[in-house]
């Protein structure tokens, strides 16, 4: 793998906003592409954001061959889903909390991380905030 991660964002919304912002000014990590639920929303959120490669659905974004992770911003019921169809496209995992809504998605999404041998974390902050030390 490269020094830099090649990104794409699953979902459109607020908190995709928020972490196309953060990646923007990252050194080891690169915003390639989106997937939305629209080509139109793709196309909004890519111009915003100055992404090259827009889907207009999340299985075009998991096709795509320059995204190494995902960061799924769906909501939260979608989770489940769309984080072991990253899996098992091969593609490493940040996932929005909740990861999923019940023990059995839970368990489910970790056996198909584990499977394809790719990287996922739950993104819950405040693991890694300072003040939690």
């Amino acid at each position: 793998m490269s020094e830099t991660l090649n990104w794409g964002i699953i979902g459109t919304g607020n908190i995709a906003r928020s972490f196309a912002k953060g990646i923007a000014d990252s050194q080891t990590g690169k915003l390639v592409a989106v997937g939305s639920r629209t080509q139109e929303a793709a196309d909004a959120f890519g111009e915003s954001w100055h992404v090259p490669h827009r889907h207009g659905s999340y299985e075009a974004l998991l096709a795509d061959k320059d995204v190494q992770v995902v960061y799924i911003s769906t909501p939260h019921p979608q989770h489940a889903e769309w984080a072991i169809k990253a899996a098992n496209a091969g593609k490493h995992i940040l996932c929005e909390k909740p990861l999923t809504l019940n023990y059995q998605q839970a368990k489910a999404v970790i056996e198909a991380a584990q499977r394809n041998d790719v990287f996922l974390m739950e993104a819950f902050m405040y693991r890694c905030h300072p003040q939690t030390a």
